[in-house]
């Protein structure tokens, strides 16, 4: 009896180390959700069913206070998900396991795309999912002009104005089925976007960003912040707006440049400028602008419940479908 408990446990032994070592081995994927603003529950609560659906383990942080707890986190994460979070390469430096990170939401210029592409790191976002959020926040935005501030003065009515998008992109779609309730005449212009599709849409292509600014009486951004479109709104482009011209910007606040708009609007009292980008001015704009001016006090365009869920649930699927099949669809580096 001895002797067979003693061959018994041998072999019982060896196979624990095994389980042990093979278990290590395949270890889940950990998916790290990053948000110093975090998700709304129900968010949260659709990205862990689709992580865990997969068989990957899923791990916040949220509301962090310093870069060194990020650090901490992605030490051993292979996916990210964040919304406004920075990635740059110290962050990838510490990342070592980190195979893909998830912007969710349609900018992405708060991710270092060289970096990440030196990392062997692939990037992506997902565009399309606030969309409609900023459309309808962009259209608040110049009712909420037009009616000068809800000040309790006579304001005028978005119907029959000509509006202009620049750039006819996911959210510029959205503005211009918005604007179309409305009763607006509506204008684009998008180099890469083919008249086709802006007339498909029922909308009238223009084929320059001079052209747009002249014909319409309101003009939304919708342009990322790239070398090519840093500080292109400018005094000189502005100023071929018709009298009583209002300038939306939902985009980024660095596509605007700053003192030459002051210059203009100190020059013409008729302009108004609105923004969800608070300007780096902003000071300057309120005290010299008081009813031409308004910004929101955080960027808010995709602040809504339902973009929220949206965006980081596609965040979501979208790593689980690298990761399974290699799909690469949404990747913004290379």
């Amino acid at each position: 009896m001895p002797y067979f408990s003693f061959h018994h446990s041998k072999p019982t032994e060896k196979k624990t180390t095994q389980a042990v070592f093979y278990t290590t081995l395949v270890k889940p994927m950990k998916v790290l959700v990053v948000t110093e603003k975090p998700f709304a529950k129900v968010a949260v609560d659709g990205i862990r069913e689709v992580v865990e659906g997969a068989g990957y383990e899923l791990a916040l942080l949220e509301k962090y206070t310093e870069k060194a707890q990020l650090l901490e986190a992605v030490a051993d994460a292979d996916a990210l998900i964040i919304r406004s979070d920075i990635v740059d390469a110290e962050v990838l430096d510490a990342a070592k396991q980190l195979r893909i990170v998830v912007r969710a939401g349609a900018g992405y210029d708060n991710i270092d795309l060289e970096a990440a592409t030196a990392h062997n790191v692939v990037a992506m976002n997902t565009p399309g999912q606030n969309s409609n959020a900023v459309a309808e926040l962009a259209l608040g935005l110049m009712v909420f002009a037009v009616r000068n501030l809800y000040n309790g003065t006579s304001g005028t009515e978005l119907k029959g104005k000509k509006l202009g998008i620049h750039a006819f992109g996911n959210v510029g779609r959205n503005v211009a089925r918005i604007a179309q309730g409305f009763g607006m005449e509506v204008y684009a212009y998008d180099a890469y976007c083919p008249d086709e599709a802006m007339e498909a849409a029922n909308v009238k292509p223009l084929h320059s960003a001079e052209e747009l600014y002249k014909t319409c009486d309101i003009v939304s951004l919708h342009i990322p912040a790239t070398a090519e479109t840093k500080n292109s709104i400018n005094h000189d482009l502005v100023n071929l707006m018709p009298k009583g011209g209002i300038l939306v910007n939902t985009a980024r606040k660095e596509v605007i440049d700053e003192e030459s708009l002051i210059a203009l609007m100190q020059e013409r009292a008729d302009l108004k400028y609105m923004t969800d980008i608070m300007p780096v001015a902003d000071a300057k704009f309120r005290t010299l602008f008081e009813g031409r001016y308004f910004a929101t006090p955080k960027k808010m365009g995709a602040q809504t419940a339902e973009a929220n869920i949206n965006a980081g649930i596609a965040a979501a699927k979208q790593i689980v479908d690298f990761i399974q099949n290699g799909n690469t669809r949404f990747q913004v580096n290379k």
